[in-house]
């Protein structure tokens, strides 16, 4: 499909859940601008992050590969490292030539970045592949406005060349919820998701663990006067409201600048012929679990992610609903461009989806979470079955399965009524692990370093300080479960 003229524009948008777009049948207009591309496009229904959150996600998708093979599954510790090569090392390792942007330079097209990603994790593998990388400074907490003038800029002065790739960076959906204050609220008026009621919500007070109702700043309640748009907890509606609106209003002002750069790429004269592709690293819990505001289990809130492709010649306004993951990217622009692929991707090619509309999906998903909590989860069917390894102190039972098209936002716990299904879920998880143990020269699963080396990054050492919020909370009946799942917490 490689022209003499191929530009692409990948928009990355951190946190950005598929179901608060307008083009995937959000309520609320929170996103014209993408929502025009969607319907110029193939939109993507089922399409899955294989490693969550930010760290692990953007490893898969560089390297094309699972975090159990490239190494990379938490935000701390080993599994905080892309795996090395050892002594099989050449002169130049190999991430540099089987990475994501190579495919783009493979087909003679110049790789640009703009992104503080790699500085935000210490993910130095993030830069492999790309001609140049500008980091826009503060570390994820930058805002669209902070974005844009570098976008725009490097628009300026390359949209015209023939041959392009541009990986743009949004952060505004991540929280602390921070969109300028003198951004109107343009939801203010709107109804709140309708599943939410007076009950459910006094259930998610009740909740204990990070992210909860009432810890929205995972184990406390405590606000921050510099980002008056995201509380510190959800006692009533009104909270509820300040919560979804301001994840919504970050959406809506990101929205708003990719519009601006799109009449830029108009005054170019490039935008008709340009390729748009729109995706993020997460989603991001808006009361799943009874979880707020964060991207921290391997479930459909957190893993399922938006992924929208313009490409002009291929099909236009199509849904494709099969299973995919984030990794398939890879291989699916090879595919298009002509590029070599590699032997070492997980990934597998969907460029029957946008060439002809072809289902192409995959039987079932395995998607992994390892730096909150350690999770396992497969997607097969109408069912969700998440296995815990790590609760990360939220009390998970073992084994969750919630039917999805009854139960999209994962309030039933379907296990231990539903123990054929879990079979079958236990069954397809043990074939792709074995499948993935098979096919690397290691012998560590990296899910079983980060047990061993002390437990999720983000549930380290904060146990017996949040025993004394529960018990100041009236939510003290939790601890002793606590203390008999995690007793290493308190030696």
């Amino acid at each position: 499909m490689k022209t003499n003229k191929t530009r692409i524009l990948l928009l990355d948008l951190d946190s950005t859940r598929p179901d608060h777009l307008g083009c995937y049948g959000y309520h609320r207009n929170t996103s014209p601008n993408i929502d025009a591309i969607a319907k110029e496009g193939v939109r993507f229904t089922n399409y899955y992050t294989s490693d969550a959150p930010c760290f692990p996600s953007r490893t898969a998708l560089m390297t094309g590969r699972f975090g159990i093979h490239n190494g990379v599954v938490g935000h701390g510790g080993t599994a905080g490292d892309v795996r090395h090569e050892g002594e099989e090392r050449a002169f130049r390792d190999r991430i540099g030539k089987e990475c994501l942007p190579n495919v783009f330079r493979q087909a003679g097209m110049k790789t640009a970045l703009i992104s503080p990603f790699a500085e935000r994790h210490s993910s130095w593998t993030f830069y492999a592949g790309f001609h140049e990388m500008h980091n826009t400074g503060k570390g994820g907490m930058e805002y669209a406005e902070e974005v844009t003038p570098v976008a725009l800029d490097w628009i300026r002065r390359n949209a015209q060349e023939d041959n392009w790739f541009l990986y743009v960076n949004y952060w505004d959906p991540h929280t602390p919820y921070r969109t300028p204050e003198d951004f109107a609220n343009p939801f203010e008026s709107d109804p709140l998701p309708s599943w939410i009621t007076d009950e459910v919500l006094e259930a998610h007070k009740q909740k204990i663990g990070p992210h909860s109702a009432s810890e929205i700043n995972m184990y406390d309640n405590r606000a921050l006067p510099q980002y008056p748009r995201h509380p510190g907890e959800i006692t009533d509606r009104s909270g509820l409201r300040r919560m979804v609106d301001g994840y919504d209003m970050g959406i809506r002002y990101m929205d708003e600048h990719i519009g601006r750069l799109f009449s830029e790429l108009e005054a170019q004269g490039v935008m008709d012929d340009l390729i748009v592709i729109i995706t993020a690293d997460h989603g991001e819990n808006m009361g799943e679990l009874g979880i707020y505001g964060e991207h921290a289990t391997a479930d459909q809130g957190t893993c399922r992610i938006p992924m929208i492709i313009r490409w002009p010649g291929l099909m236009s306004n199509h849904v494709d609903e099969g299973f995919h993951y984030h990794l398939d990217l890879a291989p699916t622009m090879a595919e298009l461009l002509g590029s070599p692929s590699s032997p070492s991707w997980d990934g597998q090619s969907y460029a029957a989806a946008l060439r002809s509309g072809e289902a192409c999906g995959r039987d079932y998903l395995v998607v992994s979470q390892c730096a909150h909590v350690c999770q396992r989860s497969v997607r097969f069917g109408d069912w969700l079955y998440v296995r815990t390894y790590h609760d990360g102190f939220h009390l998970f039972d073992k084994e969750m399965l919630f039917r999805l098209s009854a139960d999209p936002y994962e309030q039933h716990n379907l296990a231990a009524e539903r123990r054929d299904v879990c079979r079958e879920a236990v069954y397809l998880l043990n074939d792709w692990h074995d499948a993935m143990m098979q096919s690397m020269p290691f012998d560590v699963d990296p899910l079983w370093t980060v047990i061993k080396e002390g437990g999720p990054y983000h549930a380290k050492g904060f146990l017996k300080d949040y025993v004394k919020r529960l018990e100041a909370t009236g939510r003290a009946y939790g601890i002793e479960e606590l203390k008999r799942r995690h007793p290493r917490e308190f030696a």
